[in-house]
């Protein structure tokens, strides 16, 4: 008589502890009914599972708490849920929540760098999409040892925060950001551009430099290798640049610069003035992007030494001083 009653309390417990596990599994797996949407959640670090899964709960990520606590006890507590921001893309599971904190598959945001901004405005940028703080970056972008094996004589960043889109995780630190933007540049300026620098008898810096000046010039794609070979010509010639992006950048630098180039600002005394000074100034003057930088390298077979803006966005190109006075005359006055 009691071997039957044990037997059947076995049985019992056996049946219960089945039924238990099928509803278990059940709700761990199961995906509740409901439209797509995505939701952000964050952990923070330091937080306890039983925090954590409070927090889904009253988000919306996850309907219960028991099944995703007791998920995570029998199949990951050897293991952390990291901390960091994340997206869930509803429905899911709870089972699907775990495997997301588990593996730290944190939301990347998109930030996209701009062509032809200039250190400090990227810090700017960066700040107002809540990225590093503004000083914290601009401080962190003087420092040259991530550029100094193929530019010795950079003073800062300025022309290798290389223009991109990145995905970042929130909370990411300047010097995370800074290394992704410079290792893109590194990438970007392969062999291939190091050797035709090299051909052209310029260092990466003075490519750097010039491809800074060509972004800042023109926003016409075409007109790219004509800016250049403006440059490169009058380089070769010992001709002064007269680039007023030059001007410009040296009167940002000094906060001087209002909505736009006046007269007496050519008159600034500044190695950055290429109307006074030959040559190429003493460093980038923002941040140029792929584009800009190829046509430095490849300027356009064209003899031109002049251009002047058409005052649509586009610029008229001119061989000889005549002709350009005359292109000034039409456009200009």
């Amino acid at each position: 008589m009691l071997l039957r009653i044990i037997k059947t309390a076995c049985l019992l417990a056996l049946a219960i502890l089945l039924a238990f596990s099928a509803w278990f599994s059940f709700e761990l797996y199961r995906v509740p009914e409901g439209s797509a949407t995505a939701i952000f959640s964050e952990v923070e670090r330091g937080s306890q599972v039983s925090s954590i899964a409070q927090n889904l709960k009253e988000n919306g990520v996850i309907t219960k708490k028991w099944p995703f606590l007791l998920g995570y006890k029998l199949f990951y507590s050897n293991k952390s849920l990291k901390a960091g921001e994340y997206q869930f893309h509803l429905p899911l599971s709870s089972k699907e929540a775990l495997n997301i904190l588990i593996n730290g598959s944190v939301y990347l945001h998109p930030i996209t760098i701009p062509e032809g901004l200039t250190r400090k405005e990227i810090s700017k940028y960066l700040d107002s999409m809540g990225f590093a703080p503004e000083d914290d970056f601009w401080q962190a972008s003087a420092r040259t040892d991530w550029i100094s094996s193929l530019d010795g004589k950079a003073s800062d960043l300025e022309g290798y925060l290389f223009p991109e889109t990145y995905h970042f995780p929130k909370g990411t630190s300047e010097e995370k950001l800074i290394e992704a933007m410079v290792s893109q540049f590194r990438k970007t300026f392969n062999s291939d551009w190091q050797n035709r620098a090299r051909e052209l008898g310029m260092s990466i810096r003075e490519v750097v430099i010039l491809a800074s000046l060509v972004e800042k010039e023109t926003s016409v794609p075409e007109e790219r290798t004509l800016v250049s070979a403006v440059f490169h010509n009058r380089l070769e010639r010992g001709m002064k640049l007269d680039c007023d992006p030059t001007i410009i950048y040296a009167l940002k630098q000094e906060d001087r610069f209002s909505d736009r180039l006046r007269t007496k600002d050519l008159h600034l005394d500044s190695p950055y003035n290429t109307y006074f000074y030959p040559g190429l100034p003493p460093g980038p003057i923002c941040n140029p992007g792929r584009e800009s930088i190829e046509a430095a390298l490849y300027p356009a077979p064209e003899a031109y030494l002049y251009f002047v803006s058409k005052n649509d966005g586009s610029h008229h190109f001119s061989h000889t001083l005549r002709e350009h006075l005359k292109a000034v005359q039409k456009y200009q006055k």
